[in-house]
């Protein structure tokens, strides 16, 4: 039988799952799509539930001069309208389902669920988010990108959960997100793509690119960033062709219901070109 438990604090919650075996729910915006069976009979859940919707110290938005610390099930129209959340990552939220679904889903759950498809990851790989994972016998932080290792598979202990995000502050020269999908809300990503660069005196000086939904993770690499570091606008165009060679060779969507791979392979391939060519 399956149990629910309704924790008031985070150490409570984590006192329950260090005794339990638990799944995780915040907004359920998810989850209860994936567990749902029939109409009118309960969610299939194969091991008992944590909800975590409670615990006000998940969900708060925390700022400092350096970083943001935003709770694993702070719900993203917070998020969308705090305007010293990173702008890419608001950008992003805001084609995330619709308003009723974003009073509800959590940037933790986006992070848990470990989709390639999640759009709040892309973003959040872009800009070295960090998350804390909890138990009670200690705190960790993990690199986003080292966090999820593929189609929702993560790090995570049994005991673990996430508590907080945290997103280094710094406002880029330029910032892009592009989601193609059916329609711009309500709707799953068939591609998405972030790219930020900082530009001083006429030289890239910081540049990061990163596309979901074409891989079992989201698809970001230092490596082929570092080929774009210290180029003009007279040498940038030297380096296209090889950066985008590079990243054909990591980019591996598949066919399914919504799109089929070499329509998401030109699209990746095209956002990638464009970001490029208008950085300056």
């Amino acid at each position: 039988m399956v149990r629910h438990f309704i924790p008031e604090t985070l150490g409570e919650a984590l006192d329950i799952l260090s005794d339990h075996a638990c799944q995780i729910m915040a907004g359920g915006t998810d989850l209860m799509v994936q567990k749902r069976t029939t109409a009118g009979v309960a969610p299939a859940f194969a091991k008992d539930v944590l909800y975590i919707q409670r615990i006000k110290a998940l969900k708060e938005i925390i700022h400092t001069d350096e970083i943001v610390r935003i709770g694993s099930a702070c719900p993203l129209e917070e998020i969308l309208h705090d305007q010293e959340v990173p702008k890419l990552l608001r950008d992003a939220t805001l084609d995330v389902a619709s308003p009723a679904i974003r009073h509800m889903a959590t940037l933790g759950g986006n992070i848990g669920n470990a989709s390639p498809a999640g759009d709040t990851l892309v973003p959040l790989y872009v800009l070295d988010a960090r998350i804390v994972l909890s138990s009670k016998r200690k705190n960790r932080e993990v690199l986003l990108a080292d966090m999820i290792t593929g189609v929702r598979k993560t790090v995570m202990h049994e005991d673990e959960m996430i508590t907080e995000v945290i997103i280094p502050k710094h406002k880029f020269q330029k910032s892009t997100w592009v989601k193609v999908g059916g329609r711009r809300a309500n709707a799953i990503s068939k591609v998405s793509f972030a790219g930020v660069a900082d530009i001083n005196d006429g030289v890239i000086t910081d540049i990061r690119m990163a596309f979901g939904a074409v891989s079992p993770t989201v698809v970001r690499s230092l490596p082929i960033e570092g080929m774009m570091i210290g180029k003009t606008k007279e040498t940038i165009g030297d380096v296209i062709g090889e950066v985008v060679s590079a990243y054909d060779l990591l980019i591996h969507p598949i066919d399914d219901q919504r799109s089929n791979q070499s329509y998401r392979k030109q699209v990746a391939m095209n956002l990638l070109t464009d970001f490029i060519k208008t950085l300056f």
